[in-house]
């Protein structure tokens, strides 16, 4: 099966990200510490994102990411980053106020295409 693209942006307004770098360390009895970067995506991303629109849009992302279980990575472009892949373990159910819906979903970058991270 082809590896899809998540393709609706979310609201710039709130949207939030982590980066989290692995790193190896090894302390020293003087105080130092040398530190190298562990294996070769040692940087991992984590993007809060929020998501408001009408009745079709929002059902439109929720089959989306009900379709991928939580398990099938996704291509999506983070803002000032390129495309990567991701999959979506979390995400709120809508809320509705008028005929505006919102939704939070949380995006775990992945490297490989096949399984969780």
């Amino acid at each position: 099966m082809a590896i899809q693209t998540f393709t609706w942006a979310p609201a710039v307004s709130g949207l939030s990200g982590t980066a989290t770098l692995k790193v190896r360390k090894a302390q020293f009895g003087d105080g130092y510490d040398q530190r190298v970067p562990d294996g070769l995506n040692n940087r991992r991303s984590s993007y809060n994102l929020t998501f408001i629109g009408d009745a079709a849009k929002i059902s439109a992302i929720l089959a989306f990411l009900d379709a991928r279980a939580g398990a099938e990575a996704f291509y999506w472009t983070p803002l000032l980053r390129t495309q990567s892949l991701f999959i979506c373990e979390t995400y709120s159910e809508p809320t509705k106020d008028g005929d505006v819906y919102t939704m939070t979903a949380t995006f775990d970058q992945t490297f490989d295409a096949t399984s969780t991270i």
